[in-house]
């Protein structure tokens, strides 16, 4: 895609959504990388259900340990892979409160010291809680920049340097929710709506997806 055609992409995504926000529900930087952590294969709807009422009781790595494995268990159970995800979760509690006085680190280092937390896990959190500029790339945002060519790449890695290298400025921090949101919703997997894409004529995916036609009524 070419460099114009790439502002102009994210300008029309911003244009949609100025304010663009994760879907996953959250109190703070802690309960955050809790909920991203718990979201890996699984969805955002998923795990919004099982952590209303967890975040209700628990909001620090402390409150965490004092809630236990089991009792993590209990809230998280509807969730895929939820036991390696509790002792993970309750393993990084630990090391919070040891290390940094239950206090998030912000480096995408120590991030990535934490049980259970991947580049891809930090990358939300420093860009969510943080304000980093930052793209955590996801299956969405992996379809999204090889599909439209913005910024193709054998794997997710390649396309995150491709994405920080081709992004604008104005759009880093932004970036991210932009992406998945749009992959999410409109360039979907198996069939992408690209009839009310806002993107399209700067994508290079062909043939592009005709609308659906109208179901007959019938009399």
């Amino acid at each position: 895609m070419k460099k114009a055609d790439v502002f102009e992409f994210y300008r029309r995504l911003a244009e949609n959504d100025p304010a663009p926000q994760t879907e996953l529900n959250y109190v703070n930087p802690y309960t955050l990388l809790v909920a991203v952590a718990l979201s890996a294969q699984a969805t955002d709807i998923g795990v919004n259900k099982a952590t209303g009422p967890l975040f209700a009781k628990v909001t620090t790595p402390q409150q965490m340990l004092d809630l236990g494995e089991d009792g993590l268990k209990q809230h998280i159970k509807t969730i895929g892979l939820f036991n390696m995800k509790a002792k993970n979760v309750i393993a990084a509690a630990q090391i919070l409160v040891d290390k940094y006085d239950g206090e998030v680190p912000r480096s995408r280092e120590a991030l990535e010291e934490l049980p259970g937390v991947g580049r891809k896990t930090a990358n939300v959190v420093m860009n969510t809680a943080f304000g980093a500029e930052t793209i955590a790339v996801d299956t969405h945002i992996f379809r999204v920049s090889n599909r439209t060519g913005l910024a193709p790449g054998k794997n997710v890695l390649q396309v995150e340097l491709k994405l920080e290298k081709v992004t604008p400025k104005p759009f880093l921090q932004g970036a991210h929710h932009w992406l998945i949101l749009h992959g999410r919703y409109i360039c979907k997997a198996r069939k992408p709506e690209c009839w009310r894409c806002p993107v399209a004529d700067l994508c290079a995916f062909k043939p592009k997806t005709p609308a659906p036609k109208e179901k007959m009524i019938s009399a």
